[in-house]
């Protein structure tokens, strides 16, 4: 009998430990969570860029936090993108919601496209999180090592590799799986800062708009989908420049 128990109590501890480490090694935070999203959130991407239009990419921060921010059709994007969220809040989610929490890369173009956003919102006196858009660096566009400020047409060569690996580093990139592990950390963060502000007397869920770059966006959209990797991001529906699309966490 004493042998038994032994036995099972190693069984328990050796299952407990491939647990904590499936847990250590997940990349996709979203899969393990143990309840719901209590706030909805919706990405938005960046308008029109200088870097867009240059057909160039723009990923080093020390460059594209202050250069490359939004031609004039991209500022007209961001503008229209918060005016219909403006308008489609007020008819339905009003009375259900705290107001909107606008969270953005600090990206030029990102910044732009969250401050225009943002004052479309203002103008129909929807309450802003904070009052303002609340910078956050792990919205920050994919690092493309040795591509950045190269042409836009070598995207695929390294999406061509994600699909294989998602994990590679090749050209100095960073990693689809490193983008997932940081941009799911933040929502499950997002989400419990979000709740701690909601009014114990009324809880009312805050619409929360993370801004951002495409393959940021479209990496998140991976793990709303509750894939364990980020190798099939290109395989998703592409956001295009200022477009909003609600996250819905399957399942």
């Amino acid at each position: 009998m004493v042998k038994q128990f032994s036995l099972i109590s190693i069984c328990l501890t050796i299952a407990l430990v491939l647990a904590e480490t499936q847990a250590m090694s997940t990349v996709n935070h979203l899969l393990h969570r143990s309840s719901p999203l209590s706030n909805s959130f919706y990405a938005l991407r960046h308008g029109q860029s200088l870097a867009n239009v240059a057909r160039i990419i723009s990923s080093d921060p020390a460059i594209s936090t202050v250069e490359h921010g939004l031609s004039h059709v991209g500022k007209e994007q961001a503008k229209l993108a918060g005016e219909t969220f403006a308008s489609d809040y007020l008819k339905s989610a009003s009375q259900h919601c705290q107001g909107v929490a606008i969270f953005t890369s600090d990206f030029r173009r990102a910044r732009e496209t969250a401050s225009l956003f943002a004052d479309e919102l203002r103008k129909k006196e929807i309450t802003l999180y904070n009052e303002d858009v609340v910078l956050e660096t792990r919205l920050r566009e994919r690092f493309f090592g040795e591509l950045n400020g190269g042409p836009d047409t070598r995207y695929q060569d390294v999406w061509d590799i994600d699909v294989k690996d998602p994990n590679h580093n090749e050209f100095g990139v960073e990693s689809a799986n490193s983008v997932l592990e940081r941009t799911t950390n933040l929502i499950n963060e997002l989400d419990a800062m979000l709740c701690h502000s909601m009014s114990e007397d009324i809880p009312l869920m805050w619409k929360c708009v993370v801004v951002a770059h495409g393959d940021v966006l479209q990496i998140l959209q991976t793990a709303f989908l509750k894939h364990e990797d980020a190798s099939r991001h290109r395989s998703l529906n592409q956001l295009e420049t200022a477009t909003i699309r609600e996250l819905r966490l399957d399942g």
